[in-house]
């Protein structure tokens, strides 16, 4: 495990995963979201 720890670029790479995983995440709430309401508002 000490080698994931200082490997920058491991580091770097779980990081922008967790960010894009954290951006899907909000993208398709926010999607779902809108959708339910055009469905209740129609």
């Amino acid at each position: 495990m000490e080698f994931v720890y200082n490997n920058p670029i491991v580091v770097g790479f779980v990081a922008l995963l967790l960010g894009f995983v954290l951006f899907m995440y909000l993208f398709i709430r926010r999607t779902v979201t809108s959708f339910r309401e055009g469905m209740e508002n129609s």
